[in-house]
């Protein structure tokens, strides 16, 4: 897949100002959200190159609100023309993967499968250039700055890679993988024909025909706001039925995940940016789908079944209507957020969208000289492995 990020919302209107001085801005979340306008932050979201849902405002707030209460995490705002060009969450951490190493990152939390900063297109070097630059000069304790879940063929990348090969930087790559992704210009009978066997769309309909059988079938799909309330809780009580409330990974087993759970898709429901697709029989949920758009883009953030009902394959059975997906001339693909290798989803999605961790040393001297041998180290790991 190449540039599955690349492009802006046609529809967009011009870009909103900026109250703030040109420049770049590090600080507080808290501080920061307080200071940028919310007109500004949208806006940069519809500009963005490569859209991510995890870092607009309606996803980004409430996760911050949830996971960091005191405030410790950062917000980099790029201001160019009295215009919001770059924003990214930023915070130091001593924890590197299992390992004690002090550090810079891209701010996420589990439940957030992009990394990418809003950066407005043309932007992307210069941002990364004032965010390394500032970087250098804040390091204290950091070796190096982390950034996880983008996309080597992004533009954002790309922009990283240049400003670091500008600085004579060096840019680690210390982890890679695929994870499945829906691309194709197919209708979704073709699409389902070239990725599944005649065998396996023959055992779909087998299994279809027996979950009639069982109730009334019916398809919900909703773009608006209506009834999301509704929705989000027995969304919440669907998942935690299953394997995730035994295993305590549901939404639902930890009250900060169901608060940014409750209020991102309330406010993405309100702004559009929202689809939830349900399978419903004799009135009741067994699949159901919820999924970010994102012009060019979208993301499929969460699904969940009902367990009961698996001998019909009722994600997959959901998934299939998904493909409908494909008719929408705003929507170019779909992230499917699922960890590499899933073996539902990547029975239906055939195309792959790749996915890197990226390790840059920051700051002078012998610490910086630490952090580019340590991320060196790390990319030799990861080769590896592979």
């Amino acid at each position: 897949m190449e540039n599955a990020g690349k492009g802006s919302h046609s529809a967009a209107a011009n870009p909103a100002s900026c109250p703030l001085p040109d420049g770049l801005h590090v600080s507080s979340w808290k501080d920061a959200a307080s200071a940028l306008p919310e007109a500004a932050w949208r806006s940069l979201a519809d500009h963005a190159i490569s859209p991510n849902p995890f870092y607009e405002n309606w996803f980004l707030l409430p996760s911050l609100e949830a996971f960091d209460p005191e405030g410790e995490v950062a917000l980099a705002l790029l201001v160019e023309d009295g215009r919001l060009c770059g924003l990214m969450p930023v915070q130091r951490s001593n924890g590197y993967h299992g390992r004690r190493i002090p550090h810079l990152a891209a701010w996420l939390h589990p439940n957030m499968f992009c990394g990418v900063p809003l950066v407005a297109a043309g932007y992307e070097t210069k941002f990364w250039a004032a965010c390394l630059d500032y970087f250098d000069s804040t390091a204290g304790r950091s070796l190096f700055f982390h950034l996880r879940q983008v996309s080597p063929d992004d533009d954002i990348a790309q922009g990283l890679r240049q400003a670091c090969r500008h600085a004579n930087r060096p840019m680690r790559t210390v982890y890679s993988a695929e994870r499945a992704l829906l691309e194709s210009s197919q209708s979704p009978d073709r699409y389902l024909a070239r990725s599944m066997t005649t065998k396996a769309r023959k055992e779909l309909r087998r299994q279809r025909k027996r979950l009639a059988e069982s109730g009334s079938l019916e398809v919900v799909r909703h773009r608006s706001s209506e009834g999301i309330g509704e929705w989000v809780e027995a969304f919440l009580t669907l998942e935690e039925r299953g394997w995730k409330g035994d295993a305590g990974s549901a939404i639902a087993a930890d009250p900060r995940t169901t608060e940014v759970f409750r209020k991102a898709l309330a406010s993405a429901a309100v702004l559009g940016r929202l689809e939830r697709l349900t399978l419903m029989c004799d009135g009741g949920p067994v699949a159901m789908l919820a999924t970010f758009l994102t012009p060019p883009g979208s993301y499929a953030f969460k699904t969940a079944f009902d367990e009961d009902f698996a001998r019909y394959s009722p994600g997959l059975q959901l998934q299939i209507e998904n493909l409908v997906l494909l008719q929408d001339e705003d929507i170019q693909w779909c992230d499917s957020c699922a960890e590499p290798g899933h073996s539902m989803i990547e029975r239906i999605w055939s195309e792959r969208r790749k996915i890197a961790y990226y390790t840059i040393p920051v700051g002078h001297g012998w610490r910086r000289a630490l952090g580019a041998v340590m991320a060196w180290i790390e990319e030799k790991r990861q080769e590896a492995r592979q």
